[in-house]
């Protein structure tokens, strides 16, 4: 938006810009499209923010992973894997 202002150089042009607008909008809804801009500017704020913590948050849980051995995690998926073929086992007999 400053990049905007910068541009338009003669005070002339902002006015009819502004009168523009408060001829398209009208007094009334300006400061209500001015309330929805700064609440969409918030939740965009906010979006980031979330999206900044979930992707550290992913970043230490494969830190965490790259630490396990594969092998260890081939015994623990037939480790798991054996119990669950014994919990049917046992059910199917009941």
């Amino acid at each position: 938006m400053n990049v905007l202002l910068f541009a338009i150089e003669s005070p002339t042009i902002i006015i009819l810009v502004v009168a523009a607008i408060f001829l398209l909008f009208g007094g009334s809804k300006l400061p209500q499209l001015a309330k929805a801009l700064g609440q969409s500017k918030k939740a965009f704020k906010e979006g980031l923010d979330d999206s900044e913590r979930d992707d550290k948050a992913k970043s230490d849980s494969r830190s965490k992973l790259d630490s396990v051995d594969d092998e260890a995690l081939f015994e623990e998926a037939r480790r798991r894997a054996q119990q669950m073929r014994a919990d049917e086992t046992k059910k199917i007999e009941r």
